[in-house]
């Protein structure tokens, strides 16, 4: 275990040590662009006697009574204070969460507060129609085998790869590259799922790739709630290696200008820098006495660096970890970053989506087994805690419902989409810069609703 830990951990720091001396402060930019420290300070920042009001389902309600008790985190409240917030409400949340908003207080200003606050869409109106129905005719149930299916596959990937490790490294190589990005996308569903089976194996991905689940879902469930919104999404915060849209003069660098012919080594980071991430929360809630609870995690990743020393030379773990972030990556930033994005925040949430988001259309079965569910990427962000196996028909569903309210329903062939994200790189490589933009990294973050800068 220490001999692969060592092996991550060396890379990690020698790869973000050494580029600040040839850049300036990367480390902090790039590393911590994936990281989820951010949190605003209670006692300096919030006053408890001013409401904080937020509406779910045409209630306001006021939860500055609950802020420090979400087990995501304040900064979620906060971010929907003044704002309607019914669609992360019931995007994210299990039937017995959802149920317990009920209790809190209301507001006591309500009629007040519609005034101020952007109306409900009819858009969205339609599409809480549409989300009601697909609940009460079982769009959430899980389908068994289908799970039974892709555990197998990523078992016999594996046991491929642990076979071949002396005798075909190359094949081992790939075999667990494709491997650990399969156990992703399945730890990707059980982390966003909200029926028992998910609850029980949401530590899978913890176990199979070291990766922490509640590290995981703040990074995740922010950019599901503010998809391409300039200055919030984190996963557009990838400067000054790569860049998506033009940044502002103080957050430009001299490598935008060559990012599309060398953009495929940051990329290959991905998974090494989510392990090094995972383990740097994992550690952190240790210190703190577990207040994030995440000590299960703690235990499956260290079962996970063990067996992977026991099993697999270090070299091929290696490799193979670089490869698989090579895959993943170019799969999970090809469906957004060459569509919308929003300098400010969008209300609606649903439009919001159908105009950040692209979908998939796979040329073969194993494409379409190797996306993992993420070339129903709009699918997916309407409705993330429905499984997977769901999403195939859902976007049918989806297709109808984009016609019916003049939607564009954004769908590529996957080596178009991919070139498109090329063509992204190349456009933005000589787009000049944009004085006075907002930026996620750096010496603010705007969280907007409650509204303070806070320094980070």
């Amino acid at each position: 275990m220490l001999r692969v830990l060592l092996l991550l951990s060396v890379a990690t720091a020698a790869y973000s040590l050494r580029i600040p001396r040839l850049l300036g402060n990367v480390r902090s930019h790039f590393l911590n662009a994936l990281a989820t420290d951010v949190q605003l300070d209670e006692n300096k920042k919030i006053n408890k006697n001013v409401p904080l009001n937020v509406r779910i389902d045409d209630i306001w309600y006021d939860l500055r009574g609950w802020r420090s008790k979400h087990p995501s985190g304040e900064h979620w409240i906060d971010l929907y204070s003044g704002r309607d917030a019914t669609e992360v409400m019931h995007g994210f949340h299990s039937e017995r969460a959802r149920s317990m908003f009920l209790k809190m207080p209301k507001s006591k200003n309500s009629d007040e507060l519609n005034n101020i606050a952007t109306p409900v869409s009819q858009l969205t109106r339609n599409f809480r129609n549409l989300r009601n129905q697909l609940e009460s005719d079982g769009w959430w149930k899980r389908d068994y085998l289908h799970e039974f299916r892709l555990i197998a596959i990523w078992a016999t990937l594996v046991a491929t790869g642990i076979m071949t490790a002396t005798s075909m490294p190359v094949l081992s190589i790939m075999a667990l590259a494709i491997g650990n990005t399969a156990a992703g996308w399945i730890g990707h569903d059980y982390i966003h799922g909200v029926d028992k089976f998910s609850f029980a194996m949401r530590n899978f991905g913890s176990l199979t790739a070291g990766l922490s689940a509640t590290w995981w879902s703040d990074k995740h469930n922010k950019h599901h709630a503010v998809t391409n919104e300039i200055g919030v999404d984190e996963d557009l915060a990838t400067e000054p290696l790569l860049y998506v849209y033009s940044p502002a003069p103080e957050k430009d660098s001299i490598l935008r200008k060559y990012q599309h012919i060398y953009f495929l080594l940051p990329l290959s980071m991905l998974f090494a820098i989510w392990r090094f991430d995972s383990l740097k929360l994992v550690l952190k809630d240790l210190k703190s006495g577990w207040k994030r609870k995440s000590q299960y995690e703690l235990f499956a990743i260290a079962a996970h660096y063990f067996l992977a020393s026991k099993f697999i030379p270090a070299p091929i773990f290696f490799i193979s970890t670089f490869v698989s972030g090579l895959i993943t990556a170019i799969i999970v930033t090809v469906t957004h970053q060459s569509e919308d994005f929003f300098d400010e925040h969008n209300p609606d949430f649903v439009d919001a989506q159908f105009r950040s988001t692209r979908d998939v259309e796979c040329s073969n079965i194993f494409s379409d087994w190797l996306w993992g569910g993420m070339q129903y990427q709009l699918e997916h962000h309407l409705f993330p805690s429905m499984p997977r196996s769901k999403y195939p028909a859902l976007s049918k569903v989806l297709k109808k419902f984009a016609a019916d309210n003049n939607l564009e329903y954004r769908v590529s062939k996957e080596l178009d989409i991919v070139k498109m994200n090329w063509e992204t790189y190349r456009r933005i490589s000589s787009t000049p810069s944009v004085p006075g933009r907002k930026y996620f990294l750096g010496k603010e973050i705007n969280w907007g609703g409650r509204g303070e800068i806070v320094p980070i």
